[in-house]
C-alpha cells in the first residue's frame, strides 16, 4: 500500500485513487517571465518522479500542469522590454519546455495555458457569485473569504487570526482595497487597466486573478474530485488555499482528494534570493552539471525536507551516480567476456539479493515516494556487486543472474529518471573519454586515429605486449597516463579493463 503525507491532514495516509488503477494529478507549473531557478526544478523534478514511480507501479497516470501566461510579472516584464506580455510568455513558455526537457522531466499530458481557458474561468466566477460566494465591485470580482467555512484548513490558518493582503493603489489613488468588503477577500477577477491583457466577461474588459486559473484547469481537464494537487511549500497560502476555497465553495464538493508539497532549497545552507547573489537558473546549472547528476543529487533527499544545494553536494552526487554507472558497465564486460568454466560466486544468493533489493527499493518509495531510502538500497546493491564480482570469474551459466543484477538497477534508476547505463553520447564524466586520450595513444601505442574508444584499446593492446616482453616502464606510463585522466586499469581473469576512478 502506496503511503503519502497530506499537507492537510498533516500527516501520511494511505493512497486509495478515486478510479481504480487510475490516479489524476495537478501540479501547478510556472508563471512564464523568466527562467526558472533550480528550487523551480526541485518540485518539477520530485512530481516527475511520483509520477514515474506510480506508472512504474502499473497506474494509469493523467498528468496535469499548467502554464500562467498572464500575470502583474507578466506584465511588468513586458512594459519593461517594450513588448508585448504575451510575446514575453511565449518566449518563456518555451524556456521552460526546454529547460525540462534538458533534465529528463516527462512532458505532462495536458499543459493548458491560462489565456486559452478564459471561458472556463469566466465559468467558474459566474457559478461563484450565484451561490453567494463572490460579488462584483467596479469591474472587480471578490470572493468571499468568510463565505466558505473550511478556508483555512489546508495551511492550518485561522481565519479571525490573518490579516488582509498589501493595499494597492489605483492610479487614482483609490485602493483597491476599498473594493472589498472584507480585506480578507482575493481577486477571482481584474478590471482591465490601460494597455493590459483584457478579455470581455460579464462585468467588463478585464482578466482572470492569479488563483482562479488553477481551479478552472484542474476542473476542465481532471473533474472533480481528483486525486493529487501537488506544488511547491511555497504555494501552500495563499495559492492553494485559495484554490480549494473557491473549488468547493463552487461545487459543494471536494475539490483535490490529496495535498503534496516539496521543501524549500536552499544554496550552501542560505536562502537562496538574487540579494545574496546566490540565484541559480536551471538552465545555468546544467552548462556545467550533468542533469542525472542534478537529478541524483535532489532525490538524495526527501522531496518535503529542506535541500542544500552546494557544489561539494553536487561533486559527491557525480561520484555516487558514476560508480553506479561503472558498475553496469562492469557487469555488461562480465557478461560480453563470459566463458565456459566454473563459477567463483553463488548466482543463485546473487538473485536473492537483487530481489530483496528492488523489494527495499518498493517498500522505500511506497514510503511517501522516499527517493532517499530508495537511493541507498541501489548503492548499497552496488556496492554488493562490486565486492561480490569484482575479483570473480564469470561462466556462461551465471549471465543469466548477472544480467538479472544489471537490468534491476539499470531498471530501478529509470524509475527516478536517470540513465545508468553510460556511452560516449551521454558526455558524462564517467563515460566520455576526454580528448587528452588521443595524444597518450598516439605516443605509446603509435594510434593516430580520432576514435577515442579505439585509443584506449589501443594502450591496454600497447601495454599488453610490453608486459609480455618485460618493458615494465612502458607499461606503467600506459597505466600511469590513465590514472592522469581519472582512469584506473584492472587486470580480471577475461583481461584488462578501464574503469573511471570514482
Amino acid at each position: 500500500m502506496i503511503k503519502l503525507y497530506d499537507t492537510k491532514l498533516h500527516t501520511k495516509v494511505d493512497f486509495t485513487p478515486l478510479k481504480e488503477g487510475k490516479v489524476s494529478m495537478y501540479v501547478c507549473g510556472p508563471t512564464v517571465y523568466n527562467y526558472i531557478h533550480v528550487g523551480n526544478a526541485r518540485t518539477f523534478i520530485s512530481f516527475d518522479v511520483i509520477r514515474r514511480y506510480l506508472m512504474w507501479r502499473g497506474f494509469d497516470v493523467t498528468f496535469v500542469q499548467n502554464v500562467t501566461d498572464v500575470d502583474d510579472k507578466i506584465i511588468n516584464k513586458a512594459n519593461e522590454e517594450g513588448r508585448s506580455a504575451a510575446e514575453v510568455a511565449a518566449e518563456y513558455t518555451q524556456a521552460f519546455i526546454d529547460d525540462m526537457h534538458a533534465a529528463n522531466v516527462l512532458d505532462p499530458d495536458i499543459r493548458p495555458k491560462a489565456t486559452e481557458e478564459i471561458p472556463e474561468m469566466i465559468k467558474l466566477v459566474e457559478q461563484l457569485i450565484e451561490g453567494g460566494h463572490a460579488y462584483e465591485s467596479e469591474g472587480d470580482v471578490y470572493f468571499s473569504v468568510r463565505s466558505y467555512s473550511g478556508y483555512g484548513e489546508l495551511s492550518g490558518r485561522n481565519v479571525d487570526e490573518m490579516e488582509g493582503g498589501h493595499r494597492e493603489l489605483r492610479a487614482d489613488g483609490q485602493g483597491l482595497e476599498d473594493r472589498k468588503r472584507d480585506p480578507l477577500d482575493f481577486a477571482l477577477w481584474k478590471a482591465a487597466k490601460p494597455g493590459e491583457p483584457a478579455w470581455e466577461s460579464p462585468w467588463g474588459m478585464g482578466r482572470p486573478g492569479w488563483h482562479i486559473e488553477c481551479s478552472a484547469m484542474s476542473r476542465k481537464y481532471l473533474g472533480l474530485p481528483f486525486d493529487i494537487h501537488g506544488g511547491g511549500g511555497d504555494l501552500v497560502f495563499p495559492h492553494h488555499e485559495n484554490e480549494r476555497a473557491q473549488s468547493e465553495a463552487a461545487c459543494g464538493c471536494t475539490f483535490a482528494e490529496h495535498w503534496m508539497h516539496t521543501g524549500m532549497l536552499r544554496i550552501n545552507s542560505e536562502k537562496m534570493s538574487k540579494s545574496l547573489g546566490n540565484f541559480k537558473l536551471l538552465r545555468d546549472v546544467l552548462q556545467t552539471t550533468d542533469a542525472a547528476v542534478l537529478r541524483f543529487l535532489m532525490l538524495q533527499t526527501h522531496y518535503r525536507s529542506p535541500l542544500d544545494f552546494s557544489n561539494e553536494r553536487i561533486a559527491e552526487a557525480e561520484s555516487a551516480l558514476c560508480r553506479i554507472r561503472n558498475t553496469v558497465k562492469n557487469l555488461d564486460w562480465l557478461i560480453e567476456t563470459a566463458a565456459e568454466g566454473d563459477s567463483t560466486f553463488d548466482a543463485q544468493e546473487l538473485v536473492a539479493e537483487v530481489d530483496a533489493c528492488r523489494d527495499e527499493f518498493v517498500a522505500s518509495m511506497d514510503d511517501d515516494f522516499n527517493t532517499c531510502r530508495a537511493v541507498g538500497e541501489i548503492c548499497k546493491l552496488v556496492a554488493s556487486l562490486n565486492s561480490r564480482l569484482g575479483d570473480s570469474t564469470i561462466s556462461s551459466s551465471d549471465v543469466p543472474a548477472v544480467k538479472h543484477a544489471r537490468d534491476s538497477v539499470e531498471e530501478l534508476m529509470s524509475v527516478l529518471g536517470i540513465d545508468a547505463s553510460c556511452s560516449l553520447e551521454d558526455g558524462c564524466s564517467c563515460a566520455g573519454w576526454p580528448d587528452a586520450v588521443l595524444t597518450l595513444a598516439e605516443q605509446h601505442a603509435g594510434y593516430s586515429g580520432s576514435d577515442k574508444g579505439a585509443a584506449v584499446d589501443a594502450l591496454l593492446e600497447a601495454r599488453a605486449e610490453a608486459r609480455k616482453a618485460k618493458d615494465w616502464a612502458l607499461a606503467d606510463a600506459v597505466r600511469d597516463g590513465l590514472a592522469g585522466l581519472g582512469f584506473v586499469i584492472e587486470d580480471t581473469p577475461q583481461g584488462a579493463r578501464v574503469t573511471f576512478g570514482a
